[in-house]
């Protein structure tokens, strides 16, 4: 079974230059054709910008907006503010069956939060988790621990899982131990390319997005450069094809 997903941090529907950009970030995902989509600064409500950004979805969540290409989506609620709140999203041309969001905020100034889907594509039982980590190295290693220990409550062992997500780990930090915790690899491991650099979108230099996987092979993973992505959020989003035998 072929698997196609993706990874983005939309940076709540607002280009790197903050012009809003909704309508082009739907476009711009439904043309990578994935069977899940992975999101993260996803706006779950905004009652200041929503009219003005685009009408016809201020009504709804920016997950609600974006899954009308897909059938499922799910949404964790991490930021709160006066005016709405953000978080992750999950998108799936597949079932989402279930979903939990945990709360791994290290102090009062990032709220930061785990999205977990269990996703039925056919026969198989897929755990997804959706990760944005925080932008201190310490919080970053404490909430790793603690992504960790939610994988391995949540999931069977040995079960297929994709962790996917903004990890704001450009020194590459986390990798061991997300390894030895809970035998993934990267998709880019073993791959003859570039790194996956994805900050800033107009000229990547940081890798602070990742994608890791159990119980699939990798035969693809690239960076989506160039247009439209370096005009929308301040991330490029990661692809990825996994194969899985069912």
């Amino acid at each position: 079974m072929e698997l196609r997903i993706a990874t983005y941090n939309i940076h709540k529907g607002e280009s790197f230059a903050h012009r809003p950009i909704i309508r082009e970030l739907k476009h711009a995902i439904c043309s990578l054709d994935a069977d899940i989509v992975f999101l993260q600064e996803v706006q779950g409500r905004h009652d200041r910008k929503g009219a003005l950004f685009a009408p016809d979805w201020h009504h709804k969540g920016q997950d609600e907006y974006l899954a009308d290409m897909t059938q499922y989506c799910a949404y964790g609620k991490n930021a709160v503010y006066e005016f709405g709140h953000h978080g992750n999203a999950l998108l799936s041309v597949y079932p989402i069956v279930g979903q939990t969001n945990t709360d791994v905020s290290d102090h009062s100034l990032e709220q930061r939060g785990i999205l977990h889907c269990e996703v039925q594509a056919g026969p198989l039982r897929i755990y997804c988790y959706v990760v944005h980590l925080g932008l201190f190295k310490g919080s970053r290693i404490r909430q790793t621990k603690a992504l960790i220990e939610t994988v391995n409550r949540t999931s069977p062992p040995g079960a297929p899982i994709i962790i996917a997500g903004d990890f704001n780990d450009w020194q590459v930090n986390l990798s061991d131990m997300l390894r030895k915790g809970l035998g993934v690899n990267e998709v880019f491991d073993g791959i003859d390319s570039a790194p996956a650099k994805t900050f800033p979108a107009i000229f990547p230099f940081f890798r602070l997005d990742r994608i890791y996987t159990r119980g699939f092979s990798i035969t693809g993973a690239r960076v989506m450069r160039g247009r439209p992505w370096t005009q929308l959020s301040d991330h490029a989003p990661l692809f990825a094809t996994l194969n899985i035998g069912i």
